[in-house]
């Protein structure tokens, strides 16, 4: 009997399709001579399979069914279709490496591996599987077992490849005992489950199906992609992804219309990504060797991608090799004081350096016998694993988070946050690749890595070497010079050592200057300042600014310019006036305090720069300018009174949270319309505060009696009372009434208009106090709210001010409005009468210019005095 009967004899009559390929009958060819006879008989002893084509099953096989690549070789090796021929099983090799065979089920159309049961044993060509009762197994040509089914419960009746790609053995009774789908390789098509706490597992490359470093893992709270257990993306970030409720994820699986996490009941979402209506059904998920999830749809013999995660390629974590820097477009670099290595990835410049290997047992306890040293990886980069991972410590400094390390032999390199308290991060066992992160305004914004090195004991830096080594020269001298020689030779030695010395001398400010990248980051780096932005050099700024080309901002101690950084991003920058600045350790610990607050309704610091005595501060730029603009400028359009209510809602919530929400209560001692600023669809913010801070004693003195602008300015800074965040309150009330009525309280040639608000107030005169331009697009009642809420803030006694919450409270309609106290406003009535004369003089002599009045109450100084803008 045949190879390819004694294979089909074993399958059930209805199972058998045979389809016969070029058989080769056996005919005695008698007339022959005895060479040929015996040429051709041990071709049939020795090649039975040349002799017969199997045939290919549909469906299912019997137990003592043997397959190899060459007994099937006219198919391709392949030896089994499901029912309608979608899918089929086989013993072949990949496109790219076709003598490793594996054996596969694969999506027939597309021609793609869809699961592999010897992925990490590639078989020979003759190499054989094997059915039988106990199960499925593969071995090679000697015997050696390369894959097996788990022992199972039951015999095995039959082997059957489904229409969904499962394949499965069942016992007499139909009864599944072992599928493919509970063991996935790297890809999940529609029908499969992927239980919590199962994965799918990369391969290699396209050519090694061997299992790769990435792992696409579902969790009982979503799906995670790792690369060697460090975590670099979730299901919940993509774009598409939508959380439908907060329950424990059972499995994932995939079906005509998208993918879903569903809890243990099958029907309930946890987390959906809804795709392209498939009806066919032909969908495949795939972890690629490149560390991506893709999903693609094989419709009319064209692939259409649906999903493809990370779309970044500097989110993929070994995109570069080792500590190798990602860049946007993915260009792969090396940091400062690195250089590539042929092998891939990079290394230290620096021979005297090399990177030490994790811990195992051979090198366990050695790197504490050798010199650590740390190599800075410069600003604006970060690690792919440290948005997802806890730091192993908090509120430490950057020696005490590298010593952390250098006792630990698994740790490789450190990354630690200033922004986030002092946390330490420890990149441990493995390092990836690293990736740029200009402007990044996450918790990555003030985080520094360093890689650790170990400082070898000989080597070509003259900084390693050991007294051994310089005094084995002159000892040698002695020995073999006669001694007439010797004063020749100790000059030789001093001349060396002299070298020697400026060697070191340079290569250390070389190396100094490789790590800081600037003469500013250098003179910050010897003390440590949790909190600190990024830091800007210079000249950086000045290519920024186009050489302080254009000019948004003025104030009584800096002005402000637009600048483009290089990541094309748009900022303000300040140029604090340097007269009288502080120490450097001084100004950035303020600028500490003042990085690290974040609400929506101030103005972020995204940097600064303190080098010799030049101070400057990179701040978030605000499109639509400065309040004042919008609200009395000429040809702009008329802020409608929602609008106004929103930025006087804005503001008012800004300086709460700097009185009492943030960690350091800050007094910002110049509220005014110039420093609010206006972003897109009228998003509010707060300018410079903290800014007076900034300035050091002697220049801060100065300003002891009046800090502020004319018109803005409390009553206390004139008189005894101490200065407490009332007078936020007293300024932001002034700037309350100008919003009301869209002009100057001072403007020239009107009455002054917070005595005007009182007096329409005591009348109930409301709509009067409106800006005309409204023209009836307002209710007195609305009028009244934002009146009574001023006239409380302009107190003249700072008890009877609300505080800012308060103000938010009103506002919102949380809290009752306030009752203004005549009594304590009655100042105003005869400031007002002050502001008429001088008004008058000032019209005469054409001067702007106001005489301070010591003995007055909230006369206006002679000059604009207030913190820079």
């Amino acid at each position: 009997m045949g190879e390819s009967e004694a294979s089909s004899s074993s399958v059930h009559p209805h199972q058998r399709h045979f389809t016969w390929r070029k058989s080769i009958p056996f005919i005695p060819f008698l007339y022959m001579g005895f060479s040929l006879f015996f040429s051709f008989l041990s071709c049939a002893v020795f090649l039975p399979s040349f002799a017969f084509s199997a045939a290919i099953f549909t469906h299912s096989v019997s137990p003592n069914f043997t397959a190899s690549n060459f007994r099937f070789i006219d198919n391709a090796g392949t030896f089994l279709l499901s029912q309608n021929g979608t899918f089929k099983a086989s013993i072949s090799g990949t496109n790219i490496q076709p003598s490793s065979y594996y054996f596969s089920v694969t999506h027939v159309a597309s021609n793609s591996i869809i699961w592999s049961a010897n992925r990490n044993a590639a078989m020979s060509d003759s190499d054989e599987l094997s059915l039988t009762v106990n199960g499925l197994s593969v071995a090679n040509q000697a015997g050696k077992l390369l894959w097996s089914t788990p022992p199972l419960n039951y015999k095995v009746a039959a082997m059957q490849l489904l229409e969904t790609g499962n394949l499965v053995l069942v016992d007499a009774r139909n009864v599944t005992m072992w599928e493919s789908f509970e063991y996935p390789t790297d890809t999940i098509v529609v029908g499969q489950r992927i239980p919590a706490g199962k994965s799918l597992q990369s391969a290699v490359s396209e050519a090694d199906m061997s299992v790769g470093d990435y792992r696409l893992e579902v969790t009982d709270g979503d799906v995670v992609l790792q690369w060697k257990g460090m975590t670099y993306w979730k299901l919940s970030m993509d774009a598409n992804a939508y959380k439908d409720s907060n329950g424990d994820v059972s499995f994932m699986a995939m079906n005509a219309t998208g993918l879903y996490l569903l809890g243990s009941d099958g029907s309930t979402v946890v987390i959906q990504v809804v795709l392209s209506n498939n009806p066919s059904g032909v969908r495949i998920g795939k972890l690629g060797s490149d560390g991506r999830l893709t999903i693609t749809s094989f419709t009319d013999s064209n692939w259409v991608q649906e999903l493809k995660e990370p779309v970044d390629d500097c989110r993929i974590p070994f995109i570069c090799g080792e500590i190798g820097v990602c860049t946007m477009g993915g260009a792969c670099t090396c940091p400062p004081r690195f250089h590539n290595e042929m092998s891939g990835g990079c290394a230290p410049m620096d021979s005297s350096l090399s990177l030490p290997q994790a811990c195992n047992e051979s090198t366990n306890g050695s790197q504490f016998n050798s010199s650590v040293s740390y190599l800075g990886l410069g600003y604006d980069v970060d690690y792919f694993a440290n948005d997802f991972t806890e730091p192993v410590r908090r509120g430490v400094n950057l020696l005490s988070c590298q010593d952390l390390c250098s006792q630990n032999c698994s740790c490789l390199g450190i990354f630690h946050g200033n922004s986030s308290g002092g946390s330490c991060y420890l990149l441990e066992n493995n390092i990836g690749s690293i990736f740029f992160t200009p402007n990044s305004t996450n918790d990555s914004l003030g985080r520094l890595g360093y890689i650790k090195a170990l400082v070898n004991s000989s080597g070509e830096d003259p900084i390693g070497e050991n007294k051994n080594k310089k005094q084995s020269f002159p000892i040698v001298g002695l020995v073999l010079i006669p001694a007439s020689g010797f004063f020749l030779l100790a000059t030789i030695v001093v001349l060396a050592i002299l070298w020697w010395r400026k060697s070191r001398l340079s290569k250390a400010r070389a190396v100094k200057m490789g790590r800081l990248h600037s003469s500013s980051s250098a003179e910050l780096e010897i003390f440590y300042i949790p909190g600190l932005p990024r830091r800007f050099n210079y000249e950086e700024l000045a290519i920024a600014t186009e050489n302080w080309k254009t000019q948004i901002g003025s104030g009584g101690f800096g002005t402000v310019y637009k600048g483009t950084l290089s990541d094309k991003s748009v900022v303000a920058v300040k140029k604090i006036s340097s007269s009288g600045v502080q120490g450097k350790k001084e100004f950035c610990t303020e600028i500490a305090i003042i990085g690290s607050i974040h609400h929506v309704n101030l103005v972020r610091l995204k940097g600064f720069c303190a080098q010799g005595g030049k101070r400057l501060l990179v701040l978030e730029y605000m499109n639509r300018g400065s309040l004042d603009r919008t609200l009395f400028g000429n040809g702009t359009p008329v802020l409608e009174w929602r609008e106004r209510v929103e930025i006087a809602l804005g503001t008012a919530r800004g300086l709460a949270y700097l009185h009492g929400e943030c960690e350091h209560k800050i007094i910002h001692c110049d509220v005014k319309p110039e420093n609010i600023l206006l972003h897109d669809d009228l998003q509010v913010k707060i300018s410079d505060f903290g800014i007076s801070k900034l300035l050091s004693p002697e220049q801060s003195i100065l300003f002891t009696t009046l800090r502020g602008t004319r018109g803005y300015l409390a009553p206390e800074w004139l008189t005894s009372t101490a200065i407490s965040d009332k007078i936020d309150v007293y300024s932001y009330g002034m700037v309350l009434l100008e919003i009301v009525r869209g002009r100057r309280n001072n403007s020239n040639g009107e009455i002054y208009f917070p005595l005007f608000a009182l007096e329409m107030h005591e009348q109930r005169k409301y709509l009067d106090l409106a800006d005309p331009r409204l023209e009836e697009r307002v209710r007195s009642e609305e009028i009244e709210k934002l009146v009574r809420i001023a006239l409380c803030c302009v107190h003249e006694e700072p008890a009877l001010r609300p505080a800012m919450a308060g103000v938010v409270g009103m506002l919102e309609g949380g809290l009752a409005l306030g009752e203004p106290r005549l009594e304590s406003l009655n100042y105003l009535r005869s400031y007002g009468g002050r502001f008429t004369e001088m008004s008058t003089m000032e019209g005469s002599n054409g001067q702007n210019e106001f005489v301070l009045f010591p003995e007055s109450l909230a006369y206006i100084s002679s000059q604009q005095v207030s913190g820079p803008r």
